[in-house]
């Protein structure tokens, strides 16, 4: 990353955005996943899917390392989890759902994309 932010700052404000970024991911891991009866990993695709929004809508912003760093780094970062994603994709391989997992993997990486292209456009709207 050009011209990043570094030092104990940096540290700091990663940790402050991991703080938050965490707990919310885990919170919102298990109310989303409770309310669907599936196999489907319907609690870490919402949360991936909103980290991504979040991200995307941080990038269109006018630079700001401060900003970037707490938040994108440290708060998206935290919120959003690709270990878990790649570990329930394979969960659900290992138990036959294979037609899951696939899902999972096209829909994830699709709308990832996706939101993260709706934030960066609805930063550039909001801000004009």
């Amino acid at each position: 990353m050009s011209g990043a932010l570094t030092g104990p700052l940096a540290v700091l404000l990663v940790a402050a955005g991991a703080a938050i970024g965490a707990p919310l991911r885990y919170l919102t891991d298990r109310l989303v996943q409770a309310r669907h009866d599936t196999v489907f990993p319907w609690g870490t695709f919402a949360v991936n899917m909103a980290g991504s929004a979040v991200l995307g809508f941080l990038a269109a912003l006018p630079a700001d390392q401060v900003v970037m760093t707490g938040a994108g780094i440290g708060f998206c970062g935290a919120l959003t989890t690709y270990s878990t994603f790649s570990y329930e994709t394979l969960r659900l391989i290992e138990d036959g759902a294979r037609f899951a997992a696939v899902a999972n993997v096209v829909a994830g990486i699709a709308a990832g994309l996706g939101a993260g292209a709706f934030g960066f456009v609805l930063a550039r709207v909001v801000t004009g």
